[in-house]
């Protein structure tokens, strides 16, 4: 499992409003210059964000994005499926995948089932508030 620039930086994005969250609706080129994020590719990540109503974005003069709810509520898991999809670490645990004909005699399934609850109760035990 590789976590690819978009996750990253919705991570990044994430906490950046969590801590500024009390400067109410904060601008787009404001979260892409303290980031170091490209404005269009920051939109793109965003509008996923809004979208799946994990931030509340405003238009016009005042407007900007903001977090829909606290910080606790947020788990790193949570905001990596959204931009990741599946998380599993081999394709034959993802959710889209059909069922490998060869699960049940395979000596190593139940090895990538292990890794695959760990990595997703690792990332779902840490919130937004835990890395302010």
């Amino acid at each position: 499992m590789m976590i690819s620039s978009k996750g990253r930086y919705a991570l990044r994005v994430m906490i950046d409003l969590a801590q500024n969250q009390t400067d109410g609706y904060l601008p787009l080129h404001e979260i892409a210059v303290r980031q170091q994020i490209s404005e269009k590719y920051l939109e793109s990540i965003l509008r996923i964000l809004v979208r799946s109503h994990l931030l509340i974005g405003l238009r016009g003069k005042g407007g900007g994005y903001r977090l829909a709810k606290p910080a606790k509520e947020y788990t790193i898991g949570s905001i990596l499926r959204l931009t990741e999809g599946d998380l599993a670490p081999v394709s034959c645990l993802e959710g889209t995948s059909e069922a490998c004909p060869r699960k049940d005699i395979c000596p190593t399934f139940p090895v990538w089932q292990k890794l695959d609850r760990l990595i997703q109760n690792y990332l779902d035990s840490i919130t937004l508030e835990d890395l302010l």
